[in-house]
């Protein structure tokens, strides 16, 4: 038996990860009721965009490094122009006083990156079926793209599919926008019946139907997962018990979270990778580790996100963040390795980590409505505020589809 503490739960002035339902033994500073200030941000200034000077800046161009940059053209959206914004990602509607969380876009070092653009997307997957597959951050992502791409029409929503799920439809490009909501990616089910903190069996080699089922009538599959491995759950492979995460039973070994992500990611590009049903175009990309950050505590300890400004990538914690950078590696490994050896499919990533461990800022807080404890918020600093630094994953979604589909300007 090996029994390991959970790194993402500490004592520290700075630290990330926690989704909402967990809970924590750990012991942590006082909560401070006063804004927290950035850091200096004397390091960011605002860039002069220029055009590349090297014609093959599109190849060598990584579009996930890089850096926080002003941006006085502000969001493409607010929260009065996008009908379909939820309450609990509407930040400013529920007291969020600041807005310069807003102003910012983010610059890889080797190119510019384009704003999102309506028509450019709707032209890419026009005749197209794109989900997005994960848990409520997966939810998160879509509302930021129903939010860009809602400036240009309101989409129909297809009534008739039950939450979590749902589907959107765009009648002007025949395009169809859905998320299938999963909180492993594989195989799980409930052990016993927790109503604060529930545990799970988790199958690592076992697939979840419930959107494994649909994956064959999809152009575009965007996966992730994450935040629901962040808690006292068993391991399972060939239906037997093989080991936990989190936990200190006798004679079960915690395997940790790295662990059981990395399998899991696994069996699901596997999966994929040897769908015979899917279509011969289909395009899985891979959405890495999306960090939270918590300040003087956790979420049930008094944790808060009130920074108002981003980082830059040297005023990010080194060693208060390996956890979440080894996470998205572990994500990353699994996505390289069926890159490489899959026949016939195509894979690419939407590495979002790195840029996202810098927005401290982007969180609801406490300015969000939670829709399921009729209105007692719990302070929110895993998932993002609409608009917000989120919307860049679409900004990045656009720019990957744009280089696959040979329409690339950057």
């Amino acid at each position: 038996m090996s029994k390991q503490s959970n790194p993402l739960i500490k004592n520290i002035t700075f630290t990330t990860v926690l989704p909402l339902e967990i809970p924590s033994n750990t012991n942590s500073e006082g909560p401070k009721d006063e804004v927290i200030p950035p850091k200096d941000l004397s390091q960011i200034t605002p860039t002069v965009v220029q055009p590349p000077q090297n014609e093959n800046v599109e190849e060598k161009c990584d579009l996930f490094k890089g850096r926080w940059v002003p941006d006085l053209n502000g969001p493409l959206y607010t929260n009065w122009s996008c009908p379909t914004i939820p309450d609990y990602r509407n930040c400013i509607k529920f007291g969020r006083k600041d807005t310069d969380y807003m102003n910012w876009r983010w610059k890889p070092d080797e190119c510019e990156l384009p704003r999102f653009n309506t028509d450019t997307f709707l032209k890419i997957v026009k005749g197209k079926k794109l989900a997005l597959i994960g848990d409520s951050l997966a939810r998160n992502q879509m509302d930021s793209l129903l939010c860009l791409l809602s400036q240009g029409g309101t989409p129909e929503e297809i009534k008739g599919v039950e939450e979590p799920f749902r589907t959107f439809y765009f009648a002007s490009h025949n395009f169809t926008l859905m998320v299938f909501w999963t909180k492993f990616l594989v195989a799980s089910e409930e052990r016993g019946n927790s109503t604060t903190s529930p545990v799970f069996n988790i199958h690592l080699d076992k697939i979840d139907l419930n959107w494994a089922d649909k994956l064959p009538d999809l152009d575009y599959a965007i996966i992730s997962a994450s935040h629901w491995y962040i808690r006292k759950n068993y391991l399972y492979e060939g239906g037997k018990l093989i080991g936990c995460i989190y936990c200190d039973d006798p004679g079960v070994h915690d395997y940790g979270l790295p662990f059981a992500l990395q399998k899991a990611f696994g069996t699901t590009l596997k999966y994929i990778s040897e769908c015979k049903d899917c279509r011969k175009g289909l395009l899985t990309l891979v959405r890495t580790f999306s960090p939270a950050h918590f300040e003087y505590g956790t979420w049930n300890t008094g944790g808060k996100c009130n920074r108002t400004s981003p980082i830059t990538e040297e005023q990010v914690d080194i060693e208060n963040t390996k956890y979440e950078r080894e996470l998205r590696d572990v994500q990353m490994k699994e996505f390289e390795i069926i890159k490489k050896t899959t026949k016939g499919k195509m894979f690419e990533s939407l590495d979002i980590t790195k840029a996202m461990i810098m927005r401290p800022d982007g969180h609801p807080g406490n300015s969000w409505k939670d829709r399921w404890t009729d209105g007692r918020n719990r302070t929110d600093c895993v998932h993002w505020c609409l608009p917000g630094p989120i919307d860049v994953w679409n900004d990045l979604l656009m720019a990957v589809l744009q280089k696959k589909n040979g329409s690339s300007r950057l």
